[in-house]
């Protein structure tokens, strides 16, 4: 047994049975990747695989219980490394964030500024996706760390850390009836806003299942006319009048927007919680630990241990 088979095993799920997918991923031919795999059944005595023919459909019963294994035995192989990096490295290495366009847009930069600061010697490497591409980039243990608003907390294969706490804004254009009626104190209602067409998040992305949800409980329909993933543009186009636009708040700037008025829409839209997110039993070299202090202060290194340690499910709160 070696770990060149065992990563052919989890490539081969990963990439959803295609051999020539696997083969690329590790730099080999598809012949050398069927007989990696087969010389493990061998070994093993079980088939891993269901077959049609040549090619690999599913995994089979034993195939099922043997894939977290070889994840595990493959995340122990990298913490092994990672933690030989740690102590011949001295402070040297890469760090990859992987991070939702919200949160690495307005929320991570001040970090990334402080810890560069700290840590020259540390290369920084940020990837921008959605909730589900940074959950996936965390479990294939191709980040460090995450940093997103949904989906981190319900894997159960990940160490979900709350940061803090955020709220929508509605922004319109300056001289809009709804800035008009702001300044003269007339309370927002979901009724009033109803009324407008609407521009916000992508399903999935920055609180948009609470902006829904809060339009469904009232029985309202929400106008929406364009979605997107990132929140200047969503204000690119509530600027050119195309609708009104729910943004977090915190992708709100008097200095940026001049031609923009937020008003506050804490009382229509849940509260949402940021979360960094973790691989479960993954070694965090201790720049790793710096980061995460830099971002949320809180999060110390002895309550990221407690997290990791902790079974799945547990919420180990600041």
């Amino acid at each position: 047994m070696n770990f060149q088979q065992l990563r052919s095993v989890r490539e081969t799920v990963r990439r959803g049975f295609n051999l020539t997918e696997v083969a690329q991923v590790l730099h080999t031919s598809q012949p050398g990747v069927s007989r990696q795999i087969r010389e493990l059944e061998t070994e093993l005595g079980v088939d891993i695989f269901v077959r049609a023919g040549k090619r690999l459909t599913g995994l089979t019963a034993p195939g099922a219980t043997i894939l977290p294994i070889v994840e595990r035995l493959l995340q122990e192989a990298d913490n092994l490394k990672r933690a030989g990096d740690d102590y011949a490295g001295q402070g040297k290495g890469t760090l990859v964030i992987a991070a939702t366009h919200s949160q690495a847009r307005y929320a991570l930069p001040t970090a990334v500024r402080d810890f560069r600061a700290a840590h020259p010697d540390v290369q920084l490497r940020l990837h921008q996706g959605s909730p589900q591409q940074v959950a996936e980039l965390l479990l294939e243990g191709e980040a460090d760390l995450g940093v997103a608003t949904a989906l981190i907390a319900t894997c159960p294969d990940l160490v979900a850390l709350p940061c803090y706490r955020w709220t929508h804004s509605v922004v319109v254009p300056a001289g809009h009836v709804l800035a008009q009626e702001a300044e003269r104190g007339v309370p927002l209602t979901l009724e009033r806003l109803a009324e407008f067409p609407l521009i916000t998040y992508e399903p999935g992305y920055t609180g948009r299942s609470q902006i829904d949800e809060a339009f469904s409980q009232k029985g309202l329909v929400l106008d929406l006319v364009l979605s997107a993933m990132d929140a200047d543009v969503i204000k690119t186009y509530v600027e050119l009048g195309m609708g009104v636009g729910i943004i977090a708040a915190m992708a709100w700037d008097e200095q940026r927007d001049p031609g923009l008025r937020a008003i506050d829409a804490r009382h229509l839209f849940a509260t949402n919680m940021t979360h960094v997110g973790l691989r479960r039993g993954a070694y965090l070299r201790d720049y790793v630990y710096d980061f995460i202090r830099t971002f949320a202060a809180p999060l110390d290194r002895a309550l990221v241990d407690r997290a990791l340690a902790a079974p799945a499910g547990v919420v180990v709160e600041p």
